[in-house]
Parts: structure tokens; C-alpha cells; sequence
């Protein structure tokens, strides 16, 4: 199965490409993804050392379409020590950091205590302020305490994204109120996922994203693979099949709003204009 011609560029605004993800390198994925009209990327990097904070910012650096956004996990809340926290408040500072995070919030795995993950939690949104730059959240199974933090460090100075949003229009509603966008990922593909598809479907036109959140979560039809960035045209198309607009309408308006998001500092690519890939041959599983 080949994938759908990208009609518009598009901006992947979570993908994680640091070397624990991507032996072969970057350089690769991002021709993959310019192949079907991927233009622009934030990098994310996270991780139990600053390791892939590191290489994402190096990457940014080398190119003006990618920027980075750097954080402590959820997950790795409880062993990042005094010295991996001040070395992503550094690099935090850095011009081709535009955003905060991954941080928030992960009832689900718990793989660090929730007292823990919570401090973490209002330590990242406090230097957020600070750097005045939008934060980047994860959540899951925390949608309450999600939206307290987020109220008690007054994130709505800042505003940022729901990533890989998996919740319900009720949370996306509040998260709205505080100046957060939605970023839809593969899950809005998944038969399974009504709630995020409900909101995809309604949520305000320039308040949407769309992302990988790659190696995770690759889109139907692609779920198994190793995900990539290439692979958002399939979630962009889902989520123009959800609002009845065409894929070039929904491409105009996610690029635009993550344009606005990620500020004059992400700057689309040309790119090559080649045909679409084939996944099965031209992406690694």
C-alpha cells in the first residue's frame, strides 16, 4: 500500500528522532518525510539522561526547518537528577529550543512516583514562564490533576499543546480555555478512539495540530510499523475525513497554526517534490 500524495506542506509538530530511535541517522527519515510533503518538524527531546535533548537541539541548529522542544518525561521524573534538570533549563535558553517538554503527567505507566512526577511537573512549567515559550504536555490518565498544575503555575501566560491528545471534549475544552492547541497523532486512526475522533471533529479550526509522535503510534494503516514522520499524511487525512474538509484544507490549516505555535523561528523546507514512498520498502518496520 502506498501513501497519499501529502496535497499541502505539512508541519509534524512531535516527532523523536534522537539516535536511541534512529541508528541510520536523521537524514533519511527527514527525506522520507519531504517526499510526501513533510516541511517542517519540532524534535523532541526527552529521555532518562539529557542525551536526546542534546541531539535535538543539534539538529535544529543544522536546520532551519526542524526546531527542538526539550523536557524531563513523566516516566523519567524520578531519576533525573539536579544535574540532568539544569542542563535542560540550559539548553531550554537556547534560540532554537521553541518550546518546553514533554513534561505532565503519566498515571497510566507510573514509571515514577506521582508525588515526584507532579513536583517535576511545576518545576517545568515555572521555567516555561520564565523562558516565556509555550510548553509541550503529555498526559495520561491524569486529565484532572493535568488541568490543576497547569492552572496553579498559570500556564495560560504561555499556552502550548496537548500533545498526542487522547482525551475527551470535556478536557479539551478546559485545555482550550488556557491557551493550549490539540495535536492529533495515529490515535485519531484507531476504530477504537471515538472520544479523540469526536473531538477532532470539533475542535476550533485554529487551534488543531497534527503530529507522529514517532517511533510511537504509527497511523492506520501503517499500526506495527516503526512510526516516522511520513506517516502523518495518514493521520492528516483522517482528521480531514473527520471535519468533511479535503486534505489540502486541513494541511493549510495545521501548518498555519503550528507556524503561529512554534513562532518565526520554524521555517518550512522546499524540499524534493518525488513521488510518494512506498512504506512497505522505503520506511524501516
Amino acid at each position: 500500500m502506498t501513501q497519499p500524495p501529502a496535497p499541502a506542506p505539512i508541519i509534524d509538530t512531535h516527532c523523536h528522532l534522537d539516535p536511541a530511535y534512529l541508528p541510520e541517522g536523521p537524514d533519511a527519515v527527514l527525506d522520507r518525510a519531504m517526499r510526501v510533503g513533510v516541511r517542517g518538524f519540532v524534535v523532541v527531546g526527552v529521555g532518562a539522561t539529557p542525551e536526546a535533548a542534546r541531539a535535538a537541539v543539534a539538529l535544529a541548529r543544522a536546520r532551519p526547518y526542524v526546531v527542538a522542544s526539550v523536557g524531563i518525561h513523566p516516566h523519567d521524573a524520578s531519576s533525573a537528577d539536579e544535574a540532568h534538570a539544569g542542563e535542560i533549563e540550559r539548553l531550554a535558553g537556547d534560540p532554537r529550543v521553541a518550546t518546553v517538554g514533554e513534561v505532565g503527567l503519566d498515571y497510566h505507566y507510573d514509571r515514577s512516583p506521582r508525588a515526584t512526577q507532579r513536583e517535576v511537573f511545576r518545576r517545568f512549567i515555572a521555567l516555561a514562564r520564565a523562558q516565556q515559550k509555550p510548553l509541550v504536555i503529555h498526559t495520561r490518565s491524569a486529565p484532572d490533576d493535568t488541568l490543576a498544575l497547569l492552572r496553579e503555575g498559570s500556564a495560560a501566560e504561555v499556552g502550548g499543546v496537548i500533545h498526542c491528545f487522547s482525551e475527551d471534549r470535556a478536557f479539551a475544552r478546559a485545555a482550550l480555555d488556557l491557551g493550549f492547541d490539540l495535536s492529533f497523532s495515529g490515535i485519531v486512526t484507531f476504530k477504537n478512539a471515538r472520544a479523540v475522533q469526536d473531538v477532532a471533529a470539533w475542535a476550533p479550526a485554529d487551534r488543531i495540530l497534527v503530529e507522529t509522535d514517532s517511533p510511537y503510534l504509527a497511523p492506520l494503516p501503517l499500526r506495527g510499523k516503526r512510526c516516522e514522520p511520513a506517516f502523518v499524511v495518514h493521520t492528516l487525512a483522517k482528521v480531514a475525513e473527520l471535519r468533511g474538509l479535503s486534505p489540502a484544507d486541513v494541511a493549510r490549516l495545521t501548518t498555519e497554526n503550528a507556524l503561529r505555535r512554534f513562532g518565526p523561528g520554524l521555517a518550512p523546507a522546499a524540499g524534493p517534490q518525488a513521488a510518494p514512498p512506498d512504506p512497505a520498502g522505503g520506511a524501516a518496520p
